[in-house]
């Protein structure tokens, strides 16, 4: 039998079995857009690496409102998934919208708060080309699955920092988004499931999950001149507390949707039935909409990816 200790770390395992493999559900849409130019871009640099994205502008169809696709499952971005995504995502520019996937840098190497650099930089980058590709600078919306719906709602959620004395003038504007639509995300770290239950400290759940590196935070050391992880529990909590949006909700934050099975073995429900209350409290625009017998993930996802069309439809106007 186990101990109650052992029951409690079991259940805290199960219950953060965060293996988000699922970036995007593979569906196939028919490709009927037509004059829909694709272009490889650069967004930034980071530690002599590119940082890239792919933007997709409609022809005559566009609208000139621009969606920004987070590509991560498992906080790892993937060429090949972006590929299959942009086979996919006629689905969008049919409907006259410029897509934007966007690839930010992953665990293990990289830890989640530096993924959420990277997305602010892509934002901004969209918003100071955004004559380049047709679009209104103020009308972008974002989207994920499973741990790119985290990382949109912590961009969307996310404190303005702009710096007005950047020498990049990219870094002059604005990452905040004008509406956000995600599918199943993580957005309590620190009651993941339950009650006082985190996945960031629980070395072997992370381990067991692969999602280890996304939580290996760290911080620099000046006599080894190199970042070394963090080892006291509480500063790891405080980190993880940051990349949780559900605490970082206010106010002024753009309209979110949320879809979310309930019958999800990966991310429970609890993390987007608790974000949409905060929503609520902080009276920003939200909806969550439950698919009964849901998981992570489901066939004929392009039902309610419908709503996230009819979302932006009405929040970016």
């Amino acid at each position: 039998m186990f101990s109650k200790s052992s029951k409690i770390k079991f259940l805290i395992m199960k219950s953060i079995l965060i293996v988000l493999v699922i970036s995007f559900p593979y569906v196939s849409y028919p490709q009927t857009s037509v004059g829909v130019t694709q272009t490889e871009l650069i967004y930034g640099r980071k530690d002599g690496m590119a940082l890239t994205m792919f933007a997709q502008v409609p022809g005559k169809s566009a609208n000139g409102k621009g969606i920004i696709v987070v590509e991560s499952g498992n906080w790892r971005s993937s060429y090949e998934r972006a590929q299959r995504f942009l086979k996919e995502s006629t689905f969008y520019t049919d409907n006259g919208y410029t897509i934007f996937t966007v690839l930010p840098s992953s665990q293990p190497r990289y830890t989640i708060p530096d993924e959420i650099i990277d997305l602010k930089r892509a934002v901004r980058f969209i918003r100071y080309h955004a004559k380049d590709y047709g679009i209104d600078p103020d009308h972008l919306g974002m989207m994920g699955f499973s741990s790119g719906g985290h990382l949109s709602l912590a961009v969307a959620t996310g404190d303005e920092t702009m710096d007005s004395t950047a020498i990049d003038p990219v870094d002059r504007v604005s990452s905040r988004v004008q509406a956000v639509a995600v599918f199943y995300p993580p957005t309590d770290f620190l009651n993941y499931g339950q009650e006082n239950a985190s996945p960031s400290t629980n070395r072997k759940a992370l381990i067991l999950t692969g999602v280890y590196g996304a939580f290996d935070f760290k911080e620099w050391n000046d006599t080894t001149r190199s970042y070394v992880p963090i080892a006291n529990e509480s500063k790891k909590l405080e980190i993880a507390r940051q990349v949780s949006p559900i605490y970082a909700v206010s106010s002024d934050d753009p309209p979110a949707l949320i879809v979310h099975g309930d019958a999800d073995p990966i991310v429970p429900l609890q993390q987007s039935l608790s974000i949409i209350k905060k929503f609520e409290t902080a009276k920003v625009p939200n909806r969550l909409i439950v698919k009964k017998g849901g998981g992570h993930g489901w066939k004929n996802i392009e039902v309610e990816e419908q709503y996230l069309i009819d979302w932006f439809d009405k929040y970016l106007k």
